[in-house]
């Protein structure tokens, strides 16, 4: 028997294998959290995935030794990549859920907030669920809608509106004219427009000059877009009273409809969604709603109906912004100063930002609106790239409650009784009301003492293990540390030594107990954290004590309202803290009847004078447009483009050192953050936050800058987290 050969490995005879055969290549978006790995990658087409790899379908793909997953962006007929190129593993479903547009809208948002477009698609597309996927696709296809031709006389969006990053807070590059940076001019009706509204639904927009025509662009397939001031109280729709602002955000929305466009309608939390959706309700618009509380399996299943046209009006809050309508033709911000809006997760985006970005791309109408105006909203204005829909002072006072701010020399005259938290004028106004129907008292702080301190010398108390500060949940209970959580059994003032505390804040609990002793006899009902937030509240005489954003609305609207301690808000070390503090005023004034009605409003606490008298005179526009001059001179957003750089002192410093920054770029600091509870950046380092800005013009060469730095630390493996965040809510 010959013995066995073996072939020399060197053997001219033997041939490598071939590489393997592929129906097309595909490029993959990857998701990622690393800021160097945010592009795509190659990958071959199997030839048994070749039918269902198609652009925009979630996708397995093998990577750097892990299965991870991703997104088929693209499919070539070739590759540059020298080697080897690696299968795609599994094409998770064929439905293509990431669209152009979305896809390009995360880019942009990505590039405007210095993020990743991996971590913008983890907010826009939620994650799969088989079972509502299949429900969804079994259900009949729905004919796709045909969409009117715009009049000749209206032109395309400019490019750039759609370049992002070189207007106030998108890309609006060139200065408007004079006349539309006023933004006051009513809008004039379309002419030869076929428009499906009847004037019982323009009566809901009749007090706002340029309204209805606002309206009547919109269903003429017209891409107008608006700040507004919306006027409080209630309008009835067939035997049904609604807030007027939602039954006029219902009717622009059905004016989208008319014209044979989808809307989205963004609010803050989910009692406005129910509101909302409420009015659409009535007026017969059908929608779904997407919100990220949603279950896996319900928020999925609205996410694919908007993503296969079967509906055509989603509202939400934050998420909804990215919902994939295929036919936009209007977004609707609604209280763009709230803060539930901006997004806590990176890159941060404000949900404002996204539906103008999303507004400009799609060549869609956009209303900004709400009680009061921020200065994002004025500076688009005044950019010419929105107009102003506000009503006429004569029926802003007729429509509103009287105002009353008492100051120094009013509550003197009241002797020691006007020294108090609740003077006697204030509780003469709530007997006067409680005879005509429920009083409604906003307090900024939940709680019972949420701020203590020693009672002899005043000294803040501390805690003794984090020297986190100090509260009070119950007159009987010892102090409780904010931050840790302990309980200080054995506390002692390290000043003074005395054991006793006094209130420095006083929350809605111990403001409700306080006020069940001044009013025996009377309801008092708590709205807020700890008790709870109130959908509703019945028409008959009692106190609710709400925080703000949790002020119940009253069945035939209250009869006086006071708003406490407005100093606490209005004075904050905060760069919104006017724009804020005027915001929350007037959403809990708005719940008030009218002057006409009865209404008042009184606002005690010695606040600010700017917003208290802009509350007084119910002007949130005069007060947007000195706040918008103020931060010209100041340098201060919107009119700068401005991040925060946030991390350990050696991790901030690497991060500067790769930073690239514009030539007319200003660095202000580091400087220590005051409040370092819960931030674990840096381990045992000090954390240190720097401050960036630029003129807005160059905002996109900022913006790119800290990507690419992010991106080098990320490549080097460099220890440390640096927090990054464009036009950041907070300052200090």
């Amino acid at each position: 028997m010959p013995a066995p050969e073996q072939p020399s490995l060197l053997d001219p005879g033997i041939s490598a294998p071939e590489p393997p055969r592929y129906a097309g290549v595909a490029q993959v978006l990857v998701d990622m959290p690393l800021p160097h790995l945010d592009h795509t990658f190659d990958y071959g087409i199997p030839d048994a995935l070749d039918g269902v790899a198609q652009p925009g379908v979630r996708v397995k793909v093998r990577f750097a030794g892990t299965d991870r997953d991703g997104y088929l962006i693209a499919r070539t007929p070739g590759t540059n990549h020298t080697g080897t190129l690696a299968p795609l593993r599994k094409v998770v479903s064929p439905l293509p859920v990431l669209t152009p547009d979305i896809l390009e809208l995360a880019r942009t948002v990505a590039r405007r907030y210095a993020g990743t477009s991996t971590d913008v698609l983890r907010l826009a597309i939620p994650p799969r669920h088989a079972t509502a996927e299949k429900a969804v696709l079994a259900q009949p296809e729905v004919a796709p809608e045909r969409v009117p031709a715009p009049p000749a006389a209206v032109a395309a969006p400019s490019a750039a509106h759609g370049a992002a990053g070189t207007g106030p807070t998108t890309g609006r590059a060139s200065p408007p004219e004079p006349a539309a940076a006023v933004g006051q001019e009513p809008l004039p009706d379309p002419t030869g427009a076929q428009v499906l509204l009847g004037p019982d639904r323009l009566a809901h927009w009749a007090d706002y000059p340029g309204g209805a025509a606002f309206l009547r662009r919109i269903g003429a397939g017209e891409s107008p877009r608006a700040a507004w001031c919306a006027l409080p109280g209630r309008d009835e729709l067939a035997g049904t009273e609604h807030p007027h602002w939602a039954l006029a955000t219902a009717v622009a929305v059905l004016a989208a409809r008319a014209g044979r466009r989808d809307a989205i309608v963004c609010v803050p939390d989910a009692r406005d969604v129910a509101t909302v959706g409420a009015a659409l309700d009535a007026l017969q618009v059908e929608h779904v709603v997407l919100t990220a509380e949603q279950g896996a399996s319900a928020r999925y299943r609205r996410f694919v109906r908007a993503l296969t046209g079967r509906t055509h009006v989603v509202i939400g809050t934050r998420s909804a912004a990215f919902a994939p309508l295929p036919n936009l033709g209007l977004v609707v911000c609604w209280d763009d100063g709230d803060d539930l809006l901006a997004e806590p997760r990176a890159p941060y985006p404000h949900t404002r930002e996204v539906l103008v970005q999303r507004a400009d791309m799609a060549g869609a109408a956009a209303l900004v609106g709400g009680f009061a105006r921020t200065p994002e909203a004025q500076l688009l204005v005044a950019d010419g790239w929105a107009r102003s829909l506000q009503a006429d002072r004569a029926v802003v006072r007729a429509r509103t409650p009287r105002v009353i701010a008492p100051g120094e020399a009013d509550l003197a005259r009241e002797g020691d009784g006007g020294r108090a938290r609740i003077p006697a004028t204030a509780s003469a106004l709530a007997r006067r009301a409680l005879a005509r129907g429920p009083v409604l008292v906003q307090v900024p702080r939940a709680g019972y003492l949420p701020v203590v301190a020693c009672a002899r010398c005043r000294t803040p108390a501390r805690c003794g293990h984090c020297h986190g500060p100090l509260r009070l949940d119950r007159p009987d209970a010892p102090p409780q540390c904010r931050w840790c959580g302990r309980h200080a059994t054995a506390w002692a003032c390290g000043a003074c030594g005395a054991t006793a505390v006094r209130a420095m804040r006083t929350g809605a609990g111990r403001t409700a107990e306080e006020l069940g002793r001044a009013f025996p006899g009377v309801p008092v009902t708590v709205s807020g954290r700890d008790g709870g937030v109130q959908d509703r509240v019945p028409g008959s005489p009692r106190l609710v004590v709400a925080t703000p954003g949790a002020e119940p609305p009253a069945d035939g609207g209250y009869a006086a309202a006071l708003l406490l301690d407005a100093a606490l808000v209005s004075n904050r070390p905060e760069l919104s803290a006017g724009v804020e503090s005027l915001r929350r005023w007037l959403r809990a004034a708005a719940l008030v009847r009218s002057s006409g009605d009865g209404g008042e409003v009184m606002i005690l606490g010695q606040g600010a004078p700017v917003p208290v008298q802009a509350l007084v005179r119910w002007d949130p526009v005069g007060h947007a447009g000195r706040e918008l001059g103020e931060r010209q001179d100041l340098a201060f957003p919107p009119l700068v483009r401005l991040a925060t750089l946030t991390g350990g002192s050696a991790a901030l410093a690497s991060m500067m050192r790769h930073l690239r920054l514009p030539a007319d770029a200003e660095v202000l600091g580091p400087v220590p953050v005051e409040d370092q509870a819960g931030m674990k950046e840096a381990g045992d380092e000090e954390i240190l936050r720097t401050l960036v800005r630029i003129d807005r013009r160059a905002g996109d060469d900022l913006s790119v800058a800290l990507a690419q730095a992010q991106a080098v630390r990320s490549a080097r493996k460099e220890p440390g987290v640096v927090r990054v965040r464009v036009d950041p809510d907070q300052l200090w």
